[in-house]
């Protein structure tokens, strides 16, 4: 392939030009690379400041003492309400949990009877009710067995059992959803502004005066994905370090230019993605509409919203040809893991596969568009 490198650079500065022109694509940029990732980041999703209600029918000592144990930063003050309020307090939304201490409780735990406590948990909070339940089960538990007398002492484990959390050691949900969210945009705005790139061609007529100029099909579409790219990957960089480090202070573990160079090879594979999805349509508009499903379907199934091992597995096989699911894995793997060239090379080593597939089939279509 004889590629010409001074054309390819003309024609990106072109390009260049073009986005600096267009106010729109500026401002989403920026909106989605400061505030969309700090709004991502404040998304919480373990226990914090919970409502709870409490009904307290034994008004004993034990009882006040699992009341006095429900503390912050996992609930909110408790309420003690009255039986009658339980409907009410949680078809609101008002409280979230609702915890309900039977009649001579702490007697029937002095006497080994094991009396039984209800939690009322609202569930539509999903992931915050099966932990705080979890978090209500064990300070119940541990309260009434340090009132009986059978402290966790006298109670010797066979083993001494330590956990060490690694990479993220208070498991802050704002350390994932922020770098997640950069990640996720990077996928977006490559599609997107290398898409539209082929479109203003179109709307503009600048198609019929590229047909004419000695430049092949392949220059012009490495140059737009080398242009928009290189403003999606600036912004990107720019965003994990200002916003996501020193705004939202999530230390970044592993060496920025390492992502910033498979980054780079990402944008490649997406940004040919874009020109070919830009190919099946005639405007933005159609384009919008095509582009909603794919990305939903890229970022949803690629592991930077939820983990791999939640989806089936036959799932799971199917987007190991997704260029998304590689460049997730491998900005995890430098960016909370500190990995290295090492360790993530099968991901870069995927990503210089894609890129070569999709720019290949979207040059096919490249050309035969440009030419209707």
């Amino acid at each position: 392939m004889d590629l010409r490198v001074g054309n390819v650079l003309r024609l990106g500065v072109k390009e260049l030009r073009g986005l600096a022109a267009d106010p729109v694509l500026l401002l989403m940029i920026l909106f989605v690379f400061t505030f969309a990732v700090y709004s991502m980041s404040q998304v919480k999703f373990e226990v914090v400041e919970i409502s709870i209600g409490v009904i307290d029918e034994d008004q004993s000592e034990l009882s006040r003492r699992i009341i006095g144990a429900l503390l912050p930063p996992y609930f909110a003050a408790p309420v003690e309400i009255g039986a009658d309020e339980i409907d009410p307090s949680m078809n609101s939304g008002r409280l979230i949990f609702v915890l309900e201490i039977p009649p001579k409780f702490e007697y029937d735990v002095l006497a080994g009877r094991r009396p039984t406590v209800q939690i009322n948990v609202d569930a539509t909070a999903m992931t915050q009710a099966g932990n705080g339940a979890a978090y209500l089960q064990n300070i119940i538990e541990q309260e009434a067995l340090s009132y009986a007398g059978r402290r966790e002492a006298s109670m010797a484990l066979p083993i001494n059992l330590v956990v060490r959390t690694r990479f993220n050691s208070n498991q802050q949900t704002e350390w994932f959803n922020s770098i997640m969210a950069v990640i996720n945009n990077i996928t977006l705005l490559v599609i997107v502004l290398t898409g539209a790139a082929l479109l203003r061609e179109r709307e503009h007529g600048t198609v019929e005066h590229l047909l004419v100029m000695p430049v092949r099909p392949t220059e012009i579409m490495i140059a737009k994905i080398w242009a928009n790219g290189l403003v999606v990957v600036s912004a990107a960089a720019v965003s994990l370090w200002l916003v996501v480090h020193e705004l939202i202070g999530v230390p970044l573990a592993g060496p920025m230019l390492l992502f910033i160079a498979g980054t780079i090879l990402y944008q490649f594979s997406v940004g040919a993605l874009g020109i070919l999805l830009a190919t099946f349509t005639a405007s933005m508009g159609q384009f919008g509409l095509l582009l909603i499903p794919v990305v939903t379907v890229l970022d949803l199934l690629s592991g930077s919203t939820t983990p791999m091992e939640s989806i089936p597995s036959w799932l799971q096989d199917i987007m190991q040809f997704a260029p998304t699911t590689h460049f997730v894995a491998f900005a995890q793997a430098v960016l909370y893991r500190a990995a290295g060239p090492d360790i993530v090379w099968p991901q870069l080593l995927a990503l210089a596969g894609f890129t070569i597939a999709f720019f290949a089939v979207s040059l096919i279509r490249f050309r035969t568009a440009i030419r209707l």
